[in-house]
């Protein structure tokens, strides 16, 4: 279970990773086109001189651009430059557009834009702004559902090899049963037959040798006390000897032994475990 809570945390940890370089790469990317938003308000203002301040990021998905000077802003213009460069970006269609005025942060014009551009709201579009000091506000809307889309192809198949591998271990660690035997090894063992297959050879079995190796494989690998295999193999047979168990042990450890993945261990002082060796 160590090796598989193991590979667990690296999973997550590695797409942990994964995310946080995607998101500092969207950061950078979405700086790079608002301040191309930037440039091209400038020169449609016939200046070529004058700074694009360093771009913010305000909120999880909100950025603001700032000027050196104070501009003119045509609204139809704007709707343009942010359409071009957003996309060039690669960056998602649907966002808020606000220009705020610097000396009362009153909203002087406003948009959204959406996947679907008949339901994009972008009012007064001709109207120009006077010559003032803006700034510039943009809001992405967060895709839930193609983020979910795009974390579930990561993760699944990483969960179907983690399945995979599971699954496998299981078929180790415990015996196979079908509808007759359990596999145990290179042995079957067919407790309503009373008897141990091996290749051809058939070994019996007394009833309670059969109960103790049930009680044994539902167990595998993992310790038994002595008391319980006392009490569920001899409390309603009579009377038990303290050494019966020890001489039943015995005798499975014998009727075993073809196989030397298949031990029998004593756990002093606990109980008994039936191991089998993984290849």
């Amino acid at each position: 279970m160590k090796r598989y809570a193991y590979i667990i945390s690296v999973v997550f940890v590695t797409l942990n990773f994964s995310s946080c370089n995607r998101d500092d790469s969207r950061i950078e990317i979405t700086k790079i086109a608002l301040r191309d938003i930037g440039n091209k308000l400038l020169l449609s203002n016939q200046d070529s001189t004058s700074l694009v301040l360093p771009v913010t990021k305000i909120d999880a998905e909100k950025y603001e651009l700032s000027f050196q000077k104070e501009l003119s802003i045509k609204p139809d213009s704007l709707v343009i430059f942010v359409k071009n460069s957003l996309g060039k970006a690669n960056l998602p269609e649907h966002y808020l557009v606000e220009v705020i005025q610097c000396n009362d942060y009153e909203v002087a014009y406003s948009y959204e834009m959406k996947n679907n551009e008949e339901e994009s709201i972008i009012p007064c579009a001709g109207r120009a702004l006077p010559l003032n000091c803006y700034t510039i506000q943009i809001g992405f809307e967060n895709d839930k559902e193609q983020s979910s889309i795009i974390y579930l192809w990561l993760i699944a198949p990483l969960l179907l090899i983690l399945g995979f591998l599971y699954r496998q271990k299981k078929k180790k660690i415990n015996p196979s049963v079908d509808k007759l035997f359990y596999k145990i090894g290179n042995y079957k063992f067919d407790k309503d037959q009373s008897k141990l297959l091996y290749i051809e050879k058939e070994i019996g079995l007394s009833k309670k040798e059969c109960e103790l190796l049930e009680i044994l494989c539902d167990n595998l690998n993992d310790v038994v006390k002595r008391d319980e295999l006392s009490k569920r193999v001899w409390e309603d047979h009579g009377v038990f000897v303290g050494r019966s168990l020890d001489t039943y042990i015995s005798k499975l450890r014998k009727k075993l032994k073809e196989d030397d993945s298949i031990k029998i261990t004593n756990v002093h002082g606990v109980g008994y475990k039936l191991e089998v060796l993984e290849d």
